[in-house]
């Protein structure tokens, strides 16, 4: 298992030097997260519950890392939260069986 505190902390200083390396882009990604973060209709939980199967269909340890420590921050609980995993699971199965459908159009479509 990862040690997420452990990787937080390396991400952060990672993140620092990207910053200083490039600002334009730490700049403009901040910008982008905070605009996503202010919303008008959802509550904070819902937001990071949405963040959290999102990071999980993305593969992002950083998104997984950063939005449950914001889940959590919420009142996000840990069933909470698995019941929002179970829907990315459920979405990407969902998107696997489509591809497979379109994979045998092509089976049928393509020459050879």
């Amino acid at each position: 298992m990862k040690d997420w505190d452990a990787y937080n902390a390396a991400e952060r200083v990672r993140g620092k030097e990207m910053s200083s390396l490039h600002p334009e882009l730490a700049k403009g990604f901040g910008a982008l997260s905070r605009g996503a973060a202010t919303t008008q209709h959802l509550d904070a939980k819902t937001r990071e519950l949405i963040a959290l199967a999102v990071a999980i269909t993305t593969r992002c340890d950083g998104c997984i890392d950063a939005h449950v420590r914001k889940a959590k921050v919420a009142g996000a609980t840990k069933a909470e939260i698995a019941e929002a995993l179970g829907v990315a699971i459920a979405l990407n199965a969902g998107a696997a069986f489509t591809y497979a459908l379109h994979t045998l159009d092509a089976v049928e479509e393509t020459g050879g």
